[in-house]
């Protein structure tokens, strides 16, 4: 297949490249040359959509480019950057689809289970219904849209998969990366209540759900790419520090985080139980359903 992959030299998609390298792959990348140096000179690059009119020479699409939501305090700046980095390319790529005589069978678009808001400890999935106020959140807005626009690209010949993303736990990158300079050092522990829902996928299980989105023909619609067991904030500091044969006892009051990170920090008071009932229903199997058995196979 002739593959078009937007955000290739992410966390996500960098593995992503590695895996489907038997196809032949267009990268959309904003270094060309330092992405080739990592990902190899064999693949073709893109600095940008301009050049390109339609999308008739892709078999297929992957959609995983935007800005990190955690990487900056959630400026208006910021917030704006957030989402004009996954508004206006899944835009484009809808716009360059649908202007198409041949366009892609399949378009995979990235989304976030932070489309759900702030749920409690209410279990959800791909057809749960949400409150007025978990739609005000930033983090729903941003998704709502972003799924809007990559809908845009569905027609008769082409079907369109979104991938609602929970924490993707791999050693070398993500939000894991972050975490783990602190509970090497034995200073882990949970977050405000640690009752809040950790949505997780190992990075493995979400790089082979994506490749059976792209495979299976009967495949469409809305997917959530994280695992059949979520689980509280305390569970996953105590699985982590486990892995990592740490102690995990000092807290991280909410008062603290919201004064540090301000808006930003409901990423991490808050949360919500996803499970992926639409996903398991198409016939999809994770590798690694536990907590334990994804942190001891990237630690052990």
């Amino acid at each position: 297949m002739n593959i078009l992959i937007t955000g290739a030299s992410g966390f996500i998609g960098t593995q992503l490249v590695k895996r489907l390298s038997h196809h032949q792959l267009t990268l959309l990348t904003r270094h060309p040359e330092h992405t080739a140096e990592r990902l190899g000179e064999h693949h073709h690059y893109l600095s940008s959509l301009d050049g390109l009119t339609n999308l008739d020479s892709f078999d297929a699409v992957i959609n995983l480019a935007g800005e990190p939501i955690a990487g900056k305090r959630w400026s208006d700046a910021q917030k704006k950057n957030i989402c004009h980095s996954r508004w206006s390319i899944t835009a484009k790529l809808a716009q360059l689809s649908s202007a198409s005589d041949n366009p892609p069978s399949v378009f995979i678009s990235a989304s976030a289970v932070g489309y759900y808001g702030s749920q409690g400890s209410q279990h959800i999935d791909e057809a749960s219904q949400l409150s007025p106020e978990s739609k005000a959140e930033f983090t729903h807005q941003v998704c709502q849209k972003w799924e809007q626009e990559a809908q845009n690209a569905a027609s008769e010949t082409t079907r369109v998969c979104i991938i609602r993303i929970g924490l993707v736990l791999g050693a070398q990158g993500g939000a894991l990366a972050k975490m783990l300079p602190a509970f090497k050092l034995g200073l882990g522990g949970p977050i405000a209540s640690g009752q809040q829902g950790m949505s997780w996928v190992h990075l493995d299980d979400l790089i082979a759900l994506i490749e059976f989105l792209l495979i299976n023909p009967h495949t469409s619609g809305v997917y959530n790419g994280c695992t059949p067991t979520p689980v509280s904030n305390k569970e996953f500091t105590k699985a982590l520090a486990s892995a990592l044969n740490r102690p995990a006892c000092i807290p991280a009051p909410a008062f603290g985080l919201k004064l540090a990170l301000g808006e930003m920090s409901t990423l991490l008071i808050d949360g919500q139980y996803v499970v992926p009932k639409r996903t398991l229903q198409e016939g999809f199997t994770f590798k690694y359903s536990t907590i334990d058995s994804a942190l001891n196979a990237l630690f052990k």
